[in-house]
């Protein structure tokens, strides 16, 4: 585990919540079960195997030796979260945890819960994609003054919408199954002083097209489901249902921005059923993902890809 020791020994005192150690990018061998994240002002450690005492006590004094270089006097807060499916564990090591426990992202703020389930309530990997629908809201919003009109699908809690009303948006759609996510994202609208502006769902997605399609048609889609998620979404038979959409749901010259979480499936999973199901749609770009969640293979990394309509003829 020495390369997380030393990521923690060459680590700068922490503003924005983001990642700080990736081993599940495989870059680092004998390290590959290990995450440290910071939503300041607490660590969490993440192992994807058991972890014993040597190995927390370890993590605990490289922290703690840090920590006292960075903020001297300052009181050290970190959680350990063990997702070995036979050995589930979450526990606060040193410190504490606000309640409620805020952090920010490129100015915007976020509620985040790091002791209650496996989600905290960012997914710190989609920070380039959040900085993207900012800046693209905002160029829209230069060109045309009236805003975007956006749709967020399985939009968990709202972070999405948040950047995208920041930057001029003039109205976003956000549709999850989870009432407890939507809650909190209507927690975060109010967060960052976001009034108005975005409507708040509470629904299953495939069941409810008639009322999202009258909603449009929308100048942006941002679609960033579960890979896998039993009984709500399993990405190799549904994500062609969402694909098959998109050109009803999209404005000319719209937007469509499409996540896909999952190791397995590379780019050509999305790629291909594209261009077979929507084929009105043109590849634009892929979003790079952020620096500390560098992967030994793309293929295998986070994908979000841009997709554009074609112009009215």
């Amino acid at each position: 585990m020495q390369a997380l020791l030393n990521a923690i020994a060459r680590m700068d005192i922490p503003t924005d919540a983001r990642r700080i150690f990736h081993g599940r990018g495989g870059l680092f061998p004998g390290c590959e079960h290990w995450a440290l994240d910071v939503f300041p002002p607490v660590f969490v450690l993440t192992s994807f195997q058991p972890a014993d005492d040597d190995a927390l006590a370890a993590v605990g004094a490289a922290l703690a030796a840090r920590w006292q270089q960075l903020a001297p006097g300052q009181p050290l807060n970190w959680v350990f979260q063990c997702r070995h499916e036979r050995h589930p564990d979450t526990r606060l090591i040193a410190g504490s945890v606000p309640d409620p426990h805020v952090v920010t992202e490129q100015g915007a703020r976020f509620r985040i819960h790091v002791l209650k389930g496996q989600n905290h309530g960012l997914f710190l990997d989609m920070a380039q994609g959040r900085r993207w629908v900012r800046e693209h809201v905002a160029a829209r919003k230069a060109r045309e003054p009236r805003g975007a009109k956006v749709l967020n699908l399985f939009a968990y809690t709202c972070a999405f919408s948040v950047v995208a009303l920041q930057a001029g948006a003039r109205q976003v759609l956000n549709m999850d199954m989870s009432q407890g996510a939507i809650t909190i994202g209507q927690q975060n609208h109010r967060l960052n002083g976001l009034a108005g502006g975005a409507s708040f769902l509470a629904h299953d997605i495939f069941k409810s097209w008639g009322r999202i399609t009258r909603g449009g048609p929308y100048d942006l889609v941002i679609a960033d489901p579960p890979s896998y998620q039993k009984g709500s979404f399993v990405a190799t038979k549904d994500y062609a249902r969402l694909m098959r959409r998109l050109p009803d749901l999209l404005a000319p010259g719209g937007h469509a921005l499409l996540c896909l979480n999952a190791p397995e499936l590379g780019l050509d999973f999305l790629q291909d059923q594209m261009r077979e199901l929507a084929p009105g749609l043109s590849f634009v770009e892929r979003v790079a993902n952020p620096a500390a969640f560098a992967d030994v293979s793309d293929a295998r990394a986070l994908k979000v890809l841009v997709y554009r309509m074609a112009d009215a003829i």
